[in-house]
């Protein structure tokens, strides 16, 4: 069994909800941290699911600040993280480990 660190998603967020990573195919993943920067002189908010649960709905992120989700959730084969900001001047960073 091969287990290997990873980025899952580095980018800006979109205005609509995106998929942002589906767990391959003979794979579980695990999501270990997710870092929400927003790059904007003001305040915006962001969205997150994992296999279309929500983790964290409409949260604030201050102008110029970043906000830290630390967690250790299980994905199983073909399962989504989706996200969503309210500008896409906010960047998703999500990290995690896939099990194949």
């Amino acid at each position: 069994m091969a287990t290997t660190s990873k980025a899952l998603f580095r980018g800006a967020a979109s205005t609509s909800s995106t998929t942002l990573y589906t767990t391959p195919s003979a794979t579980t993943t695990v999501v270990t941290n997710i870092a929400v920067t927003n790059t904007a002189d003001a305040a915006a908010s962001f969205t997150v699911l994992l296999d279309d649960v929500s983790i964290a709905t409409t949260v604030a992120v201050g102008a110029l600040d970043t906000t830290i989700i630390d967690l250790k959730q299980v994905l199983a084969t073909t399962k989504t993280i989706k996200g969503s900001a309210s500008a896409t001047t906010v960047n998703f960073h999500i990290s995690g480990v896939e099990i194949a």
